[in-house]
């Protein structure tokens, strides 16, 4: 099946590093119980590895689409019709637009370890949000997904 090019799927996920970072817990938390015996340290070990995934797994991950005419980034859904013009931001810009350029009534879904960005000015007069700033591994194909899907959704002449 042949998706359309208003269809954008990309799941933010943590970076490997992160994981090893989980495993090494997991290792910390053997080593704090290691006096006690086998049994505390396996439990530590899993106990510790375990809850560090878990905490990788929730915050490091969220998902970013475009279907059906809608912007659907972590739990927010925007109907493109009410998004302007997407830009791409990479490295410095993006970073500015994260830091001293950002607005506080801002949609932001940022994740710090992916360097590039698509910024969307709100267009709806109703609503009181400047911007929609959306961090993304692939900024190009979210972008002409949004356009695309901006064009599908325009009122025929």
């Amino acid at each position: 099946m042949q998706l359309s090019p208003a269809h954008h799927d990309e799941r933010l996920s943590a970076p490997r590093s992160w994981w090893g970072i989980a495993a090494l817990t997991g290792v910390a938390g053997a080593l704090i119980t290691l006096p006690l015996g086998t049994l505390p340290l396996l439990a530590g070990f899993v106990g510790g590895g375990a809850l560090a995934g878990m905490l990788v797994s929730s915050m490091g991950s969220a998902r970013v689409r475009v279907v059906n005419g809608v912007l659907a980034a972590g739990d927010s859904r925007i109907p493109v019709s009410a998004l302007g013009e997407p830009e791409v931001l990479e490295g410095e810009e993006a970073r500015a637009w994260r830091t001293y350029k950002a607005d506080m009534r801002a949609f932001m879904l940022m994740r710090s370890y992916i360097p590039t960005a698509v910024r969307i000015e709100v267009t709806d007069p109703a609503d009181p949000t400047p911007y929609v700033y959306v961090s993304t591994r692939e900024p190009r194909a979210l972008a002409a997904a949004v356009r695309a899907a901006q064009e599908a959704s325009a009122p025929q002449a």
